[in-house]
């Protein structure tokens, strides 16, 4: 008798990333299961129980963070790992309240997603918040009133003082590590 494959649920909605992260998990031998939001993640999940779930921050219509709950009382034992291009310390405090296993900012490789779904990892929100740049507290400021502001980025400019397109610049821009 064959050892099952260990099952991962990759939620992402940029088709290419996942499309990719998808194979490169196969070849590993894992099966994997794809969704692009939380509406069809959750349905996929009635059919199926994932060992690992990687899971996008920003997606199209709710944030990766709804799923995680979700996951995490469906399937208690589930490794969750909360993948994103906009990491902030604030999400990433978010994400392990949650229930999240681990965070890890784009671009990763596969052994490094998959390293970081074993707590392999030393990308960790402590080894950031030690002597953060000005540029780091700015950004992390930035996401934290788009988070209160759920996304508005109108909002948002308007409460930090500054003009949309120079916000919208400044959140295009990946923050410095330290």
């Amino acid at each position: 008798m064959t050892k099952d494959k260990e099952k991962i649920l990759v939620v992402d909605d940029d088709l290419s990333f996942s499309t990719t992260l998808s194979r490169s998990l196969q070849r590993r031998g894992y099966e994997v299961h794809t969704a692009h939001d939380v509406e069809s993640a959750t349905a996929l999940c009635a059919q199926l129980s994932p060992d690992k779930a990687i899971i996008d921050l920003k997606l199209e219509a709710r944030s990766g963070l709804h799923l995680i709950p979700i996951l995490r009382e469906r399937f208690p034992n589930i490794k969750m790992l909360m993948l994103t291009g906009y990491s902030s310390i604030a999400t990433t405090v978010d994400a392990i309240k949650l229930g999240a296993d681990n965070y890890l900012q784009k671009p990763a490789s596969t052994t490094e997603i998959l390293a970081a779904l074993e707590g392999k990892t030393t990308n960790t929100a402590a080894e950031e918040l030690s002597t953060p740049s000005l540029d780091r507290i700015e950004w992390e400021h930035i996401q934290r009133v788009l988070t209160e502001n759920e996304g508005n980025i109108s909002e948002t400019a308007r409460q930090l003082g500054m003009h949309r397109r120079t916000l919208q610049r400044k959140l295009q821009k990946r923050p410095v590590k330290k």
